[in-house]
């Protein structure tokens, strides 16, 4: 079936070069000029996957970004931006981001990203229709997951996670009392090789134990593992 990528960019000559190369590639192309008829098609035509610009009018491609990921809409996201910042970089994937690419771009390493993008998204829906366990909830002291209903709780209230928070709380729940290196947790959850940049999960590391331990200098949930990444455990005492 012919896939359908959603571009939106407020260039004219960004969006005319991807629908020539993605057509030319086989693909349908939907396409729109600012953030808010971006989203709009996104939730109202679904489809599977949505090129973002960072600086859009109306609204940015973050907050287009971290909107639909609060509607639960779940559709990969590649962004794009002229800007080269660390900053751009890290907020984007935090909120929801797929993948990220910076101006200017080659058409084929797009294309190659997307192909990619879209074949993960294929496996990983495969992979838990197929993975029983995939819906059961996962406990680990005072920490309650629940991956079907994309909800998780610590002491009994409900935790506000980030997409990506989410999923890399669940990684390293199902992999409980496995060092996990920073690498495998990039493959993993972000299903992309950031080429050795892996600040982008300390900083998820960082967030989720500001919502999870009691004390973030001394984690009791999550561990640092000195020259190799993190593990998850429970409390001593409260496995």
């Amino acid at each position: 079936m012919q896939k359908t990528i959603l571009v939106v960019d407020d260039e004219q000559s960004i969006v005319t070069l991807l629908r020539y190369n993605l057509e030319q590639a086989g693909f349908r192309v939907k396409t729109a000029m600012d953030g808010e008829t971006g989203m709009k098609i996104a939730i109202e035509e679904s489809p599977d996957l949505v090129i973002l610009d960072l600086m859009l009018p109306k609204l940015d491609g973050i907050e287009v970004c971290k909107r639909l990921r609060q509607r639960k809409v779940l559709i990969p996201i590649l962004m794009l931006t002229a800007k080269d910042d660390e900053f751009d970089k890290v907020l984007g994937l935090e909120l929801g981001a797929d993948d990220y690419m910076t101006k200017p771009f080659s058409p084929r390493e797009v294309i190659a990203r997307i192909k990619a993008i879209l074949r993960r998204t294929v496996i990983t829906e495969e992979h838990t229709a197929q993975d029983t366990n995939a819906s059961k909830k996962l406990k680990i002291g005072d920490l309650e997951i629940l991956p079907e209903q994309y909800e998780a709780f610590f002491e009994g209230q409900q935790l506000e996670l980030t997409p990506k928070e989410f999923e890399l709380l669940v990684y390293l729940a199902q992999n409980k009392g496995r060092v996990m290196t920073r690498d495998q947790l990039l493959s993993a959850v972000w299903n992309y090789d950031f080429v050795g940049d892996t600040r982008i999960v300390d900083v998820h590391i960082s967030h989720l134990r500001d919502k999870i331990e009691k004390n973030t200098k001394k984690p009791t949930y999550i561990k640092t593992i000195r020259g190799l990444g993190y593990k998850m455990e429970a409390p001593k005492g409260n496995e």
